[in-house]
């Protein structure tokens, strides 16, 4: 019999945290998932605190810090659920609801991929709109989800490849959600399948995630811009960062030139990669993020209806 969930946690020098969220998880052990923690080479390891967290959960160690989106991709691969729910340390179950429900999206609807989930403070109060997947109130078909917790369709996740490790840090739900659509597939969130996201302050540095920001959008546009749209594009990319620096008032002097440099450095692999999505689909996703659409499950279980 298939296994219904995987639960993946990635984690790196966050112990507290990863306790806490292992600790969660006991709020779906009527799912009986199967528990895989990736450790991103902390130091020291996590080994103590994933025996003591008292859940039956199977460690994953790379020593050589590869980064958590290799540690994502890791985990799904090494998954035997069928759905792999995938949770950063710092993310903490509230309660079974959101996850019971994902679950039925996904099994009723093929055309489903991926599932976003709601920010919450570790209180249960929902996070501002503004800082959700989408400003949408019922259950709608959106771009993307947000990395800090969300389920995924195993096979069809694999199928696509799942996360371009090139990017290192930040942005890859964005471009996978829009390789999924280009497959025919759809992202659903549900306002109100709240987790906790207990972010550490001391753990964002504004200037690299400035800097990742921009390199990957300049990434996206190699890897899925149709060649007439990547001519201006790539420029435009580039640009933003200044604009963003400024608005966002860093002091990054030399990044501009780190930009370029990096860009040019991941230009092979990034352009061996390349497979440009359709206009069709870059239609969609405008019109996604400009407005989610309400989603509604197809009438019969299993139903691929365009929805």
């Amino acid at each position: 019999m298939t296994r219904v969930l995987t639960a993946g946690i990635t984690t790196r020098n966050r112990p507290d945290a990863l306790a806490a969220c292992l600790a969660s998880l006991r709020t779906i052990a009527h799912l009986d998932p199967e528990v895989l923690v990736f450790d991103d080479g902390s130091e020291p390891d996590v080994e103590g605190r994933v025996r003591a967290a008292g859940v039956n959960a199977r460690l994953i160690r790379d020593a050589s810090s590869p980064g958590y989106i290799v540690g994502r991709n890791c985990l799904v691969r090494e998954a035997t659920g069928e759905f792999v729910l995938l949770l950063d340390d710092d993310a903490k179950l509230i309660d079974a609801a959101g996850i019971d429900e994902a679950i039925a999206v996904l099994r009723a609807d093929a055309t489903v991929g991926a599932v976003a989930f709601a920010q919450a403070e570790a209180d249960g109060r929902p996070w501002p709109i503004a800082m959700q997947p989408s400003e949408a109130q019922v259950p709608s078909v959106v771009p993307s989800f947000i990395g800090f917790a969300h389920m995924i369709r195993r096979d069809r996740f694999l199928a696509l490849g799942g996360y371009r490790e090139a990017f290192g840090f930040y942005g890859e739900e964005k471009e996978f959600c829009l390789r999924l659509l280009d497959a025919g597939c759809q992202t659903v969130y549900l306002p109100h399948a709240l987790v906790a996201h207990v972010i550490d302050p001391n753990s964002r540095d504004r200037r690299r995630y400035l800097r990742f920001v921009a390199r990957n959008d300049c990434f996206n546009s190699l890897l899925n811009d149709p060649l007439t749209r990547l001519i201006w594009m790539l420029p435009a990319r580039y640009a933003l960062y200044f604009k963003m620096r400024r608005g966002w008032r860093i002091r990054d002097p030399w990044g501009g030139l780190w930009l370029l440099r990096e860009v040019a450095a991941h230009l092979p692999e990034v352009w061996q990669a390349r497979r440009p999505v359709s206009r069709r689909t870059l239609k969609r996703w405008r019109a996604l993020r400009d407005g989610p659409r309400a989603y509604h499950a197809p009438l019969q279980p299993g139903g691929m209806s365009d929805h």
